[in-house]
């Protein structure tokens, strides 16, 4: 390929991490967990700023306590995920239009995004079906996106490429959260609705954010065809359903792998649950505002951009694997100071998301390349199937623990204390797969460095 052509298809390939992060940083995690919250407690008849009542909704006759009705939509859009995940993957690799499979998925949660809108006064199963299907959508488009890795860069470059990735995606949401925080600035006048409503429009606009960005990757990136004999005639979605039966069969042909999968999926469930519930903490229990909040995750994106670049360095210098060891011990330090987080203390909430954003990207992104080197040759959208599933996808088990024990406790703290086993367990698993070994096992050329 022409040098010139390969380095515009990597810069399509990086804008689909500026596009989607939009989602991920404004929606997910910042104001979509208190916006909801706030829409489930007026549906349980208390008033905007009603820090205290304990009313419960009931979404499809279900008794749920308002605080914990975020994070039950995030353990039900991801067990929806890991349904859909696999077989995205499986139709991506049987087809030579992956770009169309990247726009379908891509729009559809950009769409469902925008439809935040129509989420006005109670409206809160709305707004869960509109969040369900964009997280869903988000997943699907991002194994996709991952699976273009390993073509576009060999094994000593994978871990660079998928850095800089990263960091482009988080300098992306974070400008669009900058651009949040001014209006934020300009227009908010105190009033628990004005706050709602501007709070409303923040997610509208990462929903059109991401569709319009999206467009970059869809002109740059090029298509490729499937492996020899892989490509079906028929329907592709059964087909794919076929396939991924035979990769499930196959994975047991590479437990190295498998043993990765399993670590990954222990120690980012830890990652997404602070992602995806932090907003909330910061807003139920440490009594913060909601610029205070968006402050916060500011510096947490444009210190993650520079933190992916430092680590993707020091993994130039020490190996991949090493580093993102590293950042897990980091990780546990990170979640035991947040447990001693005083209350309506802006300052040190600024200061551990700083910390947060200098391990946040780099962990990510040398996971992604690391899985990229066990992934058999011309599998890449079925094993990144499963990777999402482990990544976005099976962040199930913290947020479902975070809702049980504050429903069973009434303490935030408390829940944010049961992430910290997913760091511990996850570090031991990862520390116990052989990865050069588990790279030739897979029938790859490991880097020179691991």
């Amino acid at each position: 390929m022409d040098s010139g052509l390969a380095r515009r298809e990597r810069v399509g390939w990086y804008f689909y991490d500026w596009a989607n992060s939009a989602f991920s940083t404004t929606v997910v995690t910042v104001f979509l967990g208190p916006f909801l919250t706030a829409v489930a407690k007026v549906a349980a008849g208390c008033g905007l700023g009603a820090d205290d009542c304990d009313r419960p909704v009931y979404p499809l006759g279900i008794q749920v306590a308002a605080g914990s009705y975020f994070p039950y939509l995030v353990s039900l859009s991801v067990l929806l995920t890991v349904l859909v995940l696999p077989v995205v993957g499986a139709v991506a690799d049987r087809s030579a239009h992956k770009k169309r499979l990247l726009a379908g998925a891509a729009f559809t949660g950009a769409g469902a995004t925008v439809a935040m809108a129509l989420v006005t006064g109670g409206r809160y199963l709305l707004g869960g079906a509109l969040f369900v299907l964009a997280n869903v959508a988000f997943g699907a488009s991002v194994v996709v996106y991952n699976s273009f890795l390993p073509q576009l860069a060999g094994p000593d470059e994978r871990d660079t490429v998928s850095s800089r990735g990263w960091a482009i995606g988080y300098l992306g949401g974070g400008l669009l959260l900058a651009l949040n925080l001014v209006v934020l600035a300009v227009l908010d006048n105190g009033t628990d609705q004005r706050t709602l409503d501007l709070a409303r429009w923040s997610i509208v606009s990462a929903g059109v954010w991401w569709a319009v960005f999206t467009l970059l990757p869809l002109r740059w990136l090029r298509e490729r065809p499937p492996l020899e004999g892989v490509a079906v005639r028929g329907n592709r979605l059964t087909d794919g359903f076929r396939q991924l039966n035979l990769t499930v069969r196959g994975l047991r042909a590479y437990p190295l792998t498998l043993l990765f999968l399993l670590a990954f999926l222990v120690y980012n469930d830890g990652v997404q649950t602070v992602i995806s519930l932090a907003s909330q903490y910061g807003t139920e229990e440490l009594k913060l505002t909601q610029s205070t909040l968006v402050a916060t995750i500011l510096v947490v994106q444009f210190l993650a951009f520079g933190g992916a670049l430092a680590l993707g360095a020091l993994a130039r210098r020490i190996g991949a694997y090493r580093t993102v060891l590293l950042s897990l011990v980091l990780w546990t330090v990170v979640i035991l100071a947040a447990f001693r987080l005083p209350a309506r203390a802006p300052l040190p909430f600024l200061l551990l998301g700083g910390c947060i954003g200098l391990v946040l990207g780099g962990s990510q992104a040398l996971s992604r390349s690391l899985f990229a080197q066990l992934v058999p040759a011309g599998k890449e959208a079925e094993y990144f199937g499963f990777y999402e599933i482990s990544d976005r996808g099976t962040s199930w088990l913290g947020p479902l623990a975070f809702g049980l024990v504050f429903q069973l406790s009434g303490s935030y703290r408390i829940g944010l204390v049961s992430v910290l086993v997913f760091f511990v367990a996850g570090f031991g698993l990862l520390l116990a797969v052989p990865m050069r070994r588990a790279i030739v096992a897979a029938g790859n050329v490991p880097p020179r460095l691991l």
